[in-house]
């Protein structure tokens, strides 16, 4: 009896660990639709966080040519192309910029800070000015980066802003409280001309979608939980980079009155190199309009 129960669980581990690996190396394109009076047409975009600096296919030619097929009008970036882990002195970021260099030839690229970028961005005597100069050179390739600022796309009514929240918003365990005000502190309160623009947020950590919805924006973009890593039927993900078991937000669609959130399940994977019932995702939205 004994045996049998060893060569079950053998088979279970092996079956496991299959599961992990192509989770980890593969990747699924989910739908997703949102409706508003206010865009004129449709806009249709491709969401895209958490790389890590992942690979899918040689210099991601797979995840490109998935996204050509979208065909999307524009990529917005939700942050995490990268992780700020140095390893002999080097961070291993040209993959996440490859990626949104060669995409920034074909597409509008507009790119939302995680808080990984933060963390290079803002312990510059551990990173140096690695972060001005990843920021510079996609830049000169035309990808708008939006720290804190937004920008208007007039012909469809929308206005895209990137929210970006210090590291105190991403700790472990204990969630930070965000105070009422800050949403207006850092990217300005909205004002009555403004109220007729679609807003768009590409905001890293979804904790905080009712602050979002609050301040007003129509739809925020988000990433950071990376599924919940392992994802269990009925239950959803098991647990997000803040230690937080069961995560009130692990991936999908979700609503607050009038307002929408779209949590992507991410790309690649850090410290913990698992997914399971997990694989990594892009999120194709399409924005119907009324007008």
């Amino acid at each position: 009896m004994a045996i049998y129960l060893v060569i079950a669980l053998m088979v279970l581990i092996i079956i496991c660990v299959l599961i992990i690996y192509h989770d980890t190396h593969s990747f699924v394109v989910r739908n997703y639709e949102v409706s508003s009076d206010k865009v004129k047409g449709n806009f249709k975009f491709v969401f895209l966080s958490d790389l890590h600096g992942y690979v899918f296919g040689q210099n991601n030619e797979k995840l490109i040519a998935a996204i050509d097929e979208i065909n999307p009008d524009a990529i917005i970036c939700g942050g995490d192309m990268f992780t700020a882990h140095a390893k002999d002195g080097k961070i291993k970021f040209e993959p996440g910029f490859d990626l949104v260099k060669n995409l920034s030839g074909k597409y509008k690229v507009y790119y939302g800070n995680g808080n990984h970028e933060y963390k290079v961005k803002a312990l510059t005597k551990e990173f140096g000015n690695f972060y001005d100069r990843y920021k510079s050179r996609l830049k000169k390739e035309g990808v708008v980066f939006l720290e804190n600022d937004s920008v208007l796309l007039e012909d469809k009514n929308i206005r895209i802003t990137g929210l970006d929240l210090n590291l105190e918003y991403f700790r472990k365990v204990v969630k930070r409280k965000m105070d009422p005000s800050l949403m207006g502190r850092l990217v300005g309160n909205i004002n009555d001309k403004e109220k007729g623009e679609f807003r768009l947020l590409i905001a890293h950590n979804p904790q905080y979608f009712e602050n979002y919805a609050s301040w007003g924006a129509d739809l925020t973009m988000s990433g950071h939980v990376h599924g919940g890593i392992v994802r269990l039927p009925i239950l959803g993900g098991v647990i997000s980079p803040s230690i937080a078991l069961f995560p009130k937000y692990d991936g999908g669609l979700y609503r607050k009155g009038d307002k929408t959130m779209i949590l992507g399940r991410g790309l690649g994977t850090h410290t913990i190199h698992v997914r399971f019932f997990n694989p990594g995702e892009v999120c194709a939205v399409n924005i119907k309009g009324g007008i």
